[in-house]
């Protein structure tokens, strides 16, 4: 059986968000038909679903008009790649968060 484009990228999508995660590097990506440049603080389940959730730094090349925490479905990710882009754990992150208990990785510090 071979392996489509599309199945590829979605199978490597979590290695990505783990490696954008441990090293504090940004995740640009398509989501809802959109461009997106997110720092990405945890990755966790729900539902049997993988989720992450960031900060949208950029949505479609500009800033959003506030800074929050999105929730975003893993698979909803299309292409996504690691940026040489950093990031500080943004204070909105509440690593104790219930939500959380699930928790594959989170960002430190």
């Amino acid at each position: 059986m071979t392996t489509t484009a599309p199945e590829r990228t979605a199978a490597a999508a979590p290695a990505l968000v783990f490696e954008a995660i441990v090293k504090q590097l940004c995740l640009a990506a398509t989501y809802n038909r959109g461009e997106v440049v997110l720092a990405p603080h945890v990755v966790f389940t729900k539902h049997d679903e993988l989720y992450v959730d960031a900060v949208t730094l950029e949505r479609d090349g500009k800033p959003p008009k506030e800074e929050k925490l999105g929730t975003f479905k893993l698979a909803g990710l299309v292409a996504p790649r690691v940026t040489p882009r950093k990031f500080a754990v943004n204070a909105l992150f509440q690593p104790a968060d219930a939500k959380y208990a699930a928790a594959l990785m989170k960002v430190e510090g």
